[in-house]
């Protein structure tokens, strides 16, 4: 990863509802959810979660496919594991085993 890609992740998930729907498909898991799942979810206007999707989908945090007339979003898990592991590389001076007692146990796993 580089510093454009991770610039672009942070500027996408500084809206508090981007934030909710990245989280919101997080916990979804691999079947994703259509739009109107979202929406209903999150009680945002469809022409708002619109606008919210496409810059997620943009920055890559989310992919969508067509299933006839509805869209379907699933989280990029590996952009967002991609982007801790660039965050943490220099973690120690390079050397994270040495930070492990430091972090959370999810984090560092």
């Amino acid at each position: 990863m580089d510093k454009l890609v991770a610039t672009s992740v942070f500027e996408s998930l500084a809206s508090g509802l981007r934030l909710d729907v990245y989280r919101l498909l997080v916990k979804a898991g691999p079947q994703g959810l259509v739009a109107g799942e979202i929406g209903t979810a999150l009680d945002v206007p469809p022409t708002n979660l619109s606008f919210h999707l496409k810059a997620l989908t943009h920055a890559q945090l989310v992919s969508v496919v067509q299933e006839g007339r509805y869209q379907r979003y699933r989280a990029n898990l590996t952009l967002m594991q991609d982007l801790i592991v660039y965050l943490t590389a220099e973690c120690c001076a390079g050397h994270p085993e040495q930070c492990v007692e430091t972090c959370p146990a999810p984090v560092c796993a």
